[in-house]
């Protein structure tokens, strides 16, 4: 009965989180009867969860923002109406600003060419 257990006042938080991790582990084992797998059916069972989760987490990192911005300009055409999204403003915004900046760095490059080009000609 661990999780009754009072936690040392000072542990870092590593060790506590090592600490949580442990009886997490030890939850699933008692949860699903992997204390009873030989060491081979372990290894298959914590590589399924360890593929599992990390697929889950690949997916939240890549989908989550675009779900998060889509939940956030239907609840603004929900209560606003029309197109204007709050959240497509500002990727608007942002699509605007790297325009502008790549326009900047085009209209540079067109002038440090103009200025070389006479000097190559000359040599």
């Amino acid at each position: 009965m661990e999780y009754l257990t009072r936690e040392p006042e000072n542990l870092s938080s590593f060790q506590r989180f090592g600490r949580w991790l442990r009886l997490k582990k030890y939850q699933i084992e008692v949860t699903f009867a992997v204390y009873m797998f030989t060491p081979t059916e372990k290894f298959i069972f914590w590589s399924v969860v360890f593929l599992l989760y990390g697929l889950l987490a690949i997916a939240t990192i890549l989908y989550l923002p675009q779900h998060i911005l889509f939940i956030i300009n239907r609840a603004w055409f929900y209560v606003n109406g029309g197109d204007s999204g709050l959240a497509s403003n500002l990727v608007a915004g942002n699509k605007d600003a790297i325009s502008l900046a790549a326009s900047s760095t085009a209209k540079t490059i067109a002038a440090a060419v103009e200025i070389t080009q006479p000097i190559s000609h000359e040599l």
